[in-house]
């Protein structure tokens, strides 16, 4: 989590403190809430992964010997 300051009205910070008691939780949790909703379809953007499985062309082929080499598993 990245932590982040705002600047507020004071009867904005008034209500979200009411809401938050009368839900039993925070106003961060409240505001963390809203600005999901605020962030909408941009939170579920997927990553792309490039070059995760670059590596020498035989390595299926020696994979014993990979592994024996590195010292995997010892």
């Amino acid at each position: 989590m990245k932590k982040t300051s705002i600047y507020i009205e004071p009867a904005v910070d008034s209500a979200l403190a009411r809401r938050a008691a009368a839900e039993g939780t925070t106003k961060a949790e409240l505001i963390r809430r809203a600005l999901r909703v605020a962030a909408g379809g941009a939170l579920n953007v997927k990553p792309t992964a490039r070059g995760v499985f670059s590596g020498p062309a035989h390595l299926s082929e020696t994979v014993d010997h990979q592994l024996t080499e590195t010292g995997f598993g010892e």
